[in-house]
């Protein structure tokens, strides 16, 4: 089974949560990160990762480029909102779970410890529990800061939330393109049904910026 976002989660956690403006770009540059191209079948997606912010979870996604893990995987998933800014949801890819990519979970570095937060264009892990995040991550189409870890929240998945790691610098118009692709109505089980790509769109290469 995929690990995912919660669609009737996200929904009620991000209806709770006003959006927040996208982190200005000059305080950005206090902190150490390295970029990374996802070459995919529609165009580049350079992705400046939090190595000094969210050093587990930038670090894991660095193995899994360096190792050429990502390699032939599959942006799989679009999930769509129809609140806010348009287009709004997220698109997912990695792994899959695949016996012959997936490296063991890492521990979770919720966004009330990293100052990160799901913005627009954020990477955020797919995971279960906390611990189990491996190979599989999100993209953010608008702000969805119903998604941070909320320490004070009555259910122990906000209080957790889910984990950023890095942000698109480039190539949104790739993302909203894998996003606007169609859906298979039929593919998917239980509230994921109706968010699988019907085509999936290909990462041909996931390698660090030159």
């Amino acid at each position: 089974m995929f690990k995912q976002f919660s669609l009737a989660a996200l929904v009620t956690a991000s209806a709770l949560s006003l959006p927040v403006s996208a982190q200005d770009a000059e305080a950005e540059a206090e902190f150490a990160t390295t970029e990374v191209v996802l070459e995919t079948t529609l165009g580049d997606i350079t992705i400046a990762l939090e190595i000094e912010r969210a050093p587990i979870t930038a670090a894991n996604f660095l193995r899994y480029v360096d190792e050429d893990r990502l390699d032939g995987t599959v942006f799989y998933r679009a999930m769509s909102l129809d609140w806010g800014e348009q287009p709004n949801g997220l698109i997912q890819g990695g792994t899959q779970w695949d016996p012959d990519r997936v490296l063991p979970g890492i521990e979770h570095e919720p966004t009330n410890e990293t100052g990160l937060s799901h913005t627009r264009g954020a990477l955020s892990m797919a995971m279960g529990e906390p611990g189990t995040a491996n190979g599989d991550f999100s993209i953010m189409l608008g702000d969805q800061s119903g998604l941070d870890a909320d320490p004070d929240a009555e259910n122990p998945v906000w209080r957790n939330g889910y984990a950023v790691f890095g942000y698109v610098v480039n190539g949104m118009d790739v993302v909203e393109a894998i996003h606007a692709r169609p859906v298979d109505p039929e593919a998917g089980e239980g509230w994921m049904q109706g968010q699988m790509l019907a085509e999936p769109v290909v990462i041909v290469d996931a390698r660090r910026a030159e």
